[in-house]
């Protein structure tokens, strides 16, 4: 059955800076079949926003262009054939995009419950950066306990993930943030050591730590000149994963080292991943990761809350990287 109302959704309505975003009516989605409709209470923003504003990242095919990756709500409809969900479940999800509106559909293999314990906002702040990080760090990554990680943009979203789920399966964290307060940020969370790339060498300083070994895995969203460095810093062994790269895409690298360490460089996008991959990854996250989360083990970093309305401003201060930890918009 068609829903007839209407929604309000943030558009982007030419690729430009943030004050494209503009709220607009668009008719509230019907789940298709294997589908959940969820009533939005609250939606990350993540850079892979930024990006689709700047026109840089496109929505998949069938996709819609409404920007928003990850939400919390509660479940509003069920589509054909859904299981194990019941209309007013709290629930959070991994969207390919729609996010930053009052309802959005999303296939129930990408749905999660919202941990108890924590608030929407919070809920909101999980699926991105922890599916995210539970497929590079460890299984791309294939990050064992007692072996050694590097993440660079440290206080990001997707770095206080990586720092705190390093620490919490026993890895020896270390991580890159500009400034004493965000390298302060870095180890409360459970780093090791935290290196500000403005006044410090991390090559160096993983080095020392590491008796001359070196790390085992680095995870980058940087790029650029950090991919060399990068595999500086690595063991033998070792992997690097990129997943972004702020400073650019190209970068220049001596093969020789990865040679002779032996070394894995990889990377990969989530975005238009299949939903089979997806609903894998929320399975190893409801069986390793929910536990900790309900335990106060590991919990979300959300800097700033801003109303739906407001997306533009949360989009300003992801720019300006003053943040630590996530943004998130109040939708509900």
């Amino acid at each position: 059955m068609t829903d007839s109302r209407s929604m309000t959704a943030i558009e982007v309505s030419q690729p430009g800076k943030p004050e494209v975003l503009v709220p607009a009516r668009r008719p509230v989605p019907d789940p298709a079949p294997g589908e959940i409709r969820i009533a939005v209470q609250a939606a990350g923003v993540n850079r892979p926003d930024v990006l689709q504003r700047l026109g840089k990242y496109n929505p998949p095919p069938g996709i819609t262009d409404i920007p928003g990756l990850e939400v919390a709500g509660t479940v509003d409809a069920l589509g054909e054939g859904v299981e194990g969900w019941q209309v007013g479940d709290p629930v959070c999800a991994l969207l390919a995009g729609g996010g930053y509106a009052e309802f959005c559909v999303v296939p129930a293999a990408q749905c999660l419950p919202t941990p108890a314990g924590l608030s929407m906002a919070e809920a909101a702040a999980l699926p991105e950066t922890f599916f995210t990080v539970w497929s590079n760090v460890f299984e791309r990554g294939a990050l064992q306990p007692g072996e050694a990680l590097l993440v660079h943009g440290g206080t990001s979203g997707i770095g206080t993930t990586a720092i705190q789920l390093g620490a919490a399966f026993g890895a020896r964290v270390f991580a890159t943030a500009r400034g004493p307060e965000k390298c302060d940020a870095c180890v409360r969370l459970g780093a090791e050591r935290a290196i500000d790339y403005a006044e410090e060498d991390f090559v160096a300083v993983v080095k020392e730590a590491t008796g001359g070994a070196g790390v085992n895995v680095v995870l980058d969203i940087v790029g650029g000149d950090y991919v060399a460095r990068s595999i500086d810093a690595l063991a033998v062994e070792g992997r690097y994963v990129c997943i972004g790269f702020v400073r650019g895409a190209t970068a220049n690298v001596n093969f020789f080292p990865v040679m002779t360490k032996r070394l894995v460089l990889t990377g990969s996008t989530l975005r238009a991943r299949p939903i089979a991959y997806k609903q894998a990854v929320a399975d190893q996250l409801k069986a390793h990761v929910w536990p900790l989360i309900e335990q106060g083990k590991v919990k979300p970093v959300v800097h700033e809350v801003f109303p739906l309305a407001n997306a533009a401003d949360a989009h300003r201060l992801m720019e300006s990287n003053q943040h630590v930890g996530k943004l998130v918009l109040a939708v509900g």
